[in-house]
């Protein structure tokens, strides 16, 4: 049995896609970014005169607790992660990413690649993710 669904309080995704879908003991995390519900992106502040400031190390966090309440709407965490695919727009920026992923976890924990991208879905995107956990026992399927 497999179940797919859109997270209610997450922002909608771009396409006729899920945010998670359940298959076989596992949870797929579709790529997530640092984007709210109301489209706006942690990370990303334009001032008055228009000028773009972008932070790495926001859109890291906010894009890994993004991801932390897709698993926990699936019955998983990130302590249940396995596989964390990892898409920067610029790898001068993976030291700040890195910094921030290290909060969260370690040696012991999903196994990552990380790879340089052209461009995300939004010019102010530094960063998106996605991931593959185990469903725990007892966890939702």
């Amino acid at each position: 049995m497999s179940e797919a669904r859109v997270v209610a309080g997450k922002a909608a995704p771009r396409g006729r896609f899920p945010h998670v879908k359940v298959a076989g003991g596992f949870v797929f995390v579709s790529g997530t970014s640092s984007r709210r519900p109301d489209n706006t992106i942690a990370g990303a502040q334009v001032d008055a005169m228009g000028t773009t400031s972008l932070e790495i190390r926001a859109q890291t966090r906010a894009v890994i607790e993004n991801i932390r309440d897709i698993l926990r709407a699936a019955g998983a965490d990130l302590s249940d992660l396995v596989q964390v695919t990892t898409y920067l727009v610029n790898m001068n920026d993976f030291g700040g990413y890195n910094e921030v992923y290290a909060e969260y976890f370690d040696e012991t924990g999903p196994t990552r690649t990380t790879v340089a991208v052209h461009q995300l879905p939004h010019p102010h995107l530094l960063i998106e993710m996605q991931a593959v956990a185990a469903l725990p026992e007892g966890g939702k399927s």
